[in-house]
Parts: C-alpha cells; sequence; structure tokens
C-alpha cells in the first residue's frame, strides 16, 4: 500500500522539539581504541519528527516539518533542509543546535549512535511552537499531528501533552513518539496513536509484559498503541479490541542502519490515518517501511523496495496472554 494522505492538500505536520545534525560515518570496520580512515559523512536535518516528515514525503504525501533551531549547528541544519527541499517552519532558538554522530559498521552491521543533549529552550521558544502548530491547525492545513522524540534538557513535562490537547481540540488525528513521563502525559491527553519500542514502553509503565503494559497506555486514553520489539516484530494494541492484539512478522532478517526505522514506521502510521486505513493496514505498512529504512544508509529514507516489502509482512491477530 502506498497511503496518499489528503488529497484535499491537508499535510502531515511533524513537531521535532529536539532536533539534531544527523552527521553518519560509513567504517569497514569499527574499532575501539583505533584511528579510522573514512570518507566524508552524510548529513543531514535530523530528529524524529524531521525523518518522519522526509519518509513521509518520499512515499507521497504533503508535509511540513516544526522545529526549533538556534546556533552555528541550527544554521547547517536549516541549509540542509532548504537545499533538500523539505517543507519546513523553524522556531528560532536560544541555544546551540545539537548533533548526532552514527558510526555504521559495514563488516558487523552494527551501529553506534552519540546523541548530544538538547540544551534548555527559553520559556519563549516552547509558546512559539504550539503557536505555530495552532496556526497550522487553526487553517485546517492538517491531516495529522506528529510529535516525535526526546525533550531537550529542563523541558516541561506537559509538552506532549499539551501538544496532543491542541490537535484534539481542532478534531486533528495526533500521534506521538516518545519515552519516559511524556509518554504517559500524552496517554492522559489522548492521544489516537502512540508508538514507544518495548524497551521505552517497559520503562514508562513500570510493566515487564508487553500486553499489559501496552493495555495501561490505553487505560490513561490513548486510542492505539504500535509498539516496535526488533526482530520480533511489531504489536498494535487498541482501545476497540480489549481482549486482543495485533502482531506483525518482519519480512525477513535485513542487516544494515536500523537507526531511522522507528521514525519510518511513525511516517506510515501517519500515512495511514491521513487516509482512513484500518488498523492491520497500518500496522502492516508501518512494519514493511520500518524494514525498508534498514536498508538505507541514514535515518530519514526508506529503500524503493518498500511495496514489495508489505507484501510479505505477515499480520495476524491474536489474544491478549495472561501476566506472569
Amino acid at each position: 500500500m502506498n497511503p496518499a494522505t489528503a488529497p484535499d492538500g491537508r499535510k502531515i505536520v511533524t513537531v521535532t522539539p529536539n532536533p539534531a545534525l544527523d552527521i553518519t560515518y560509513l567504517v569497514p570496520a569499527l574499532r575501539p581504541g583505533h584511528s579510522h580512515r573514512v570518507a566524508p559523512p552524510l548529513q543531514r536535518a535530523g530528529g524524529k519528527g524531521l525523518n518522519v516528515a522526509r519518509v513521509a514525503r518520499q512515499t507521497g504525501s504533503a508535509v511540513l516539518a516544526i522545529a526549533p533551531v538556534g546556533g552555528a549547528t541550527g544554521t547547517l541544519l536549516r541549509t540542509e533542509l532548504v537545499q533538500s527541499g523539505l517543507p519546513h517552519m523553524l522556531i528560532q532558538a536560544n541555544t546551540e543546535t545539537r548533533r548526532s554522530i552514527a558510526f555504521v559498521d559495514e563488516t558487523h552491521h552494527e551501529t553506534s549512535i552519540f546523541n548530544e543533549r538538547g540544551e534548555e529552550l527559553a520559556s519563549r521558544v516552547w509558546g512559539e511552537i504550539l503557536a505555530a502548530v495552532d496556526g497550522i491547525l487553526e487553517k485546517k492545513e492538517a491531516a495529522v499531528l506528529v510529535g516525535s522524540g526526546s525533550l531537550p534538557h529542563h523541558a516541561p513535562v506537559s509538552f506532549y501533552r499539551d501538544l496532543t490537547s491542541h490537535a484534539r481540540r481542532h478534531l486533528v488525528p495526533v500521534i506521538v513518539d516518545t519515552s519516559g513521563p511524556p509518554l504517559l502525559e500524552a496517554a492522559r491527553a489522548g492521544a489516537d496513536l502512540l508508538k514507544p519500542n518495548h524497551h521505552e514502553l517497559s520503562e514508562a509503565t513500570g510493566e515487564s509484559h508487553l500486553p499489559t503494559a501496552a493495555r495501561r497506555l490505553l487505560q490513561l486514553g490513548a486510542r492505539i498503541v504500535l509498539v516496535s520489539a526488533g526482530e520480533k516484530g511489531m504489536f498494535a494494541f487498541t482501545r476497540d479490541e480489549p481482549d486482543t492484539h495485533w502482531t506483525a512478522s518482519p519480512p525477513r532478517t535485513l542487516t544494515g542502519n536500523p537507526t531511522g526505522a522507528g521514525d519510518a514506521a511513525v511516517a506510515a502510521a501517519a500515512a495511514c490515518l491521513g487516509a482512513g486505513a484500518d488498523l492491520p493496514t497500518l500496522l502492516r505498512t508501518a512494519t514493511a517501511w520500518g524494514a525498508a529504512a534498514v536498508l538505507t544508509r541514514g535515518a530519514g529514507e526508506i529503500a524503493a523496495s518498500f511495496a514489495d516489502l508489505e507484501k510479505e509482512v505477515l499480520v495476524t491477530q491474536q489474544k491478549d496472554t495472561a501476566c506472569h
């Protein structure tokens, strides 16, 4: 499936509160403690929401990416966005935009990532982000609103709750991909879809049993919980089906760079929500696009084979097992 979103021209709007300049090095073999001679890296404006917007645009959706940027790194990020042609709205931040550096070991198929911590944003920046979102929502330009990624140091824990509330007030579906207390806040605000991985889900809820943990987010107010679990595949839980869940098995073991797989899955979920797809279709598409992201050099794109991978994904419905 290639879900064309919102034929009336509305966009998938992404919000990235903690963007980064992504720098990806390909290393023949990473040897800790040794020097390495490498080719120039891939440098790209990144952060989870920007990655989501790139993938959604690649697959045919109209998009708009909103993010705060500042300093010299922010200038580089802004320049790359202009050069790439990704539609964006940037908020001037009071601090230097962070960097994220990935080393992809091509021999052992492992990726090591060094994420700088985002520095504290002034309160007026948070207000300007929400005001920008409100402006888009009031003009009815958004088909789906996506809030993705970590929050910078000392950020208001209520940010994703506020973002969700703004979208719900305008009857726009909202997806949140984050972790920790902000994930719980988004659930309480009634997010249409939450997308943690299984580690983030367990940490946020304090539950090690995946179905029990996902149901906890549904009980708080979320409508759908989409959980990625590595080689075990992806799981979908919904309030509409309280005793069962859906499971998608990945098409096959794929080697490459998994950095942007979760963001590709969120892009698929956003495209499917915007197109009114059912849950099994959403799950199948998200699993395939996440797999297709592994085959690319850097986050924010998926391999052209994503449509073929969709045909290989096995989606089944299962009864929830009791927690032991």
